[in-house]
């Protein structure tokens, strides 16, 4: 695993100025030959993208969606259009490498972005696929994006339960990506800008081996966003790494605490 780094801003807004401190990491797992996950972590963006569709099909797809965001968080303001804009131009981009890719090649896109442009700054998660975002807050962790799965729709419909879920024959199969066959706009969740949150943008690579508690632990045990994703990375090689792992930690400080960052 390359070295992992902690990096911080300062950002002021409207309601006050606000310490962020995040690290990010990508690796291939123990049992694939190439990386299809893609990560973009740059205010005020932090994304996951993780690939499907024949051999480097998913790796372009995943790249295509990073590359396109990132020009974007270049280009100034984030917004849902923003991002929708930019996603419409991944599924092109996709569309022009026809030997490598087809109507199954996609991607999912999975993040949290900061809008301080108005008075009352608040993050906005967003999600196309089975990639994640949790937030800990006030020392409980929640999954702030829905799964788009089948075994999510089954779960929701009450046909199966969380713990079937775990090893059920369709846990890889998703209902929505960013390709030529499917759509680009994402759910969107917004949340307050709260003193001491911490999000965790992660692949389903990191959810096959570690559970929402042992997030947690990993969290608790690392105040350094650094230091947790390493000690993340480390824990879902050692359980397997059956799949690609991607990881992003971020810290939110109000300005006058620490950000937990070296």
């Amino acid at each position: 695993m390359p070295d992992v780094s902690t990096h911080t801003r300062s950002v002021a807004t409207a309601a006050g100025t606000w310490s962020l401190a995040w690290a990010a990491t990508t690796d291939t797992g123990r049992r694939r030959e190439i990386n299809q996950d893609a990560v973009l972590a740059s205010y005020p963006l932090f994304v996951v993208a993780d690939g499907m569709g024949g051999h480097i099909g998913g790796e372009i797809a995943s790249s295509s969606a990073v590359d396109r965001l990132s020009a974007t968080v270049d280009g100034g303001e984030i917004t849902p259009r923003s991002i929708e804009k930019a996603l419409a131009k991944a599924v092109r981009d996709i569309a022009s490498h026809p030997k490598a890719t087809d109507e199954g090649t996609g991607t999912t896109v999975t993040g949290v972005y900061l809008d301080a442009t108005g008075d009352e700054p608040h993050w906005v998660t967003l999600n196309i696929g089975d990639s994640r975002v949790y937030l800990l807050r006030e020392g409980n962790l929640a999954q702030i994006t829905t799964d788009h799965s089948v075994v999510q729709e089954l779960i929701s419909s009450g046909r199966l339960s969380p713990e079937e879920a775990e090893n059920h024959p369709y846990g890889n199969v998703i209902t929505r990506a960013v390709g030529p066959s499917d759509g680009v706009t994402p759910d969107y969740v917004r949340l307050d800008l709260v003193d001491g949150d911490r999000f965790v943008v992660c692949s389903d690579g990191l959810t096959k081996e570690l559970t929402d508690y042992g997030i947690q632990h990993f969290l608790d045990a690392n105040p350094d966003p650094a230091a947790a994703v390493e000690a993340m990375m480390d824990a879902a090689l050692e359980n397997g790494g059956r799949d690609n792992i991607t990881i992003i930690v971020l810290n939110v400080a109000r300005d006058g605490s620490s950000p937990d960052a070296d």
